[in-house]
């Protein structure tokens, strides 16, 4: 009796654990160079910055639309097709990979991380865009007043 309370808890243990999907299964990091090259040969990329809009407008990787890691994403995931291959980067990586298991567990499956972030991005001397970005959030009061 005993040793069968035992093996179905063993067995129940087991088939949750190998139910679930390991992170590093739900997206690829990749580093600068591999990133950069996969993306530009990927005719169905598209590449986010997740930072935030205020670190976005500092500097970001050329052709980046930005989706902060602190918004909506679950909004965001709607509004994307997902057979699109989504590149994703942020300063380190940290916010980027959790980031990206979210739009896994919304149903996209071509996700890829930025191996050291926009910092490692720089450190391999790549180029970033710096650029002003104007605020759309602004009003047409508030800019007429900076006039």
């Amino acid at each position: 009796m005993r040793t069968s309370v035992i093996t179905i808890l063993l067995f129940a243990v087991v088939s949750r654990v190998s139910a679930q999907v390991p992170d590093t299964l739900k997206y690829k990091s990749l580093d600068p160079y591999y990133f950069h090259l996969n993306y530009l040969k990927d005719e169905k990329a598209l590449l986010i910055d997740v930072r935030e809009n205020f670190e976005y407008r500092k500097s970001r990787i050329n052709g980046a639309i930005n989706v902060p890691s602190s918004g909506n994403i679950e909004f965001a995931a709607d509004t994307i097709n997902k057979e699109l291959h989504l590149y994703f980067y942020c300063t380190t990586g940290f916010r980027s990979k959790r980031v990206a298991i979210k739009f896994y567990d919304y149903g996209f499956r071509n996700l890829y991380n930025l191996e050291g972030g926009i910092a490692g991005w720089r450190k391999e001397g790549n180029v970033v865009e710096r650029k002003r970005v104007h605020d759309t959030r602004r009003t047409t009061n508030e800019r007429k007043e900076r006039k």
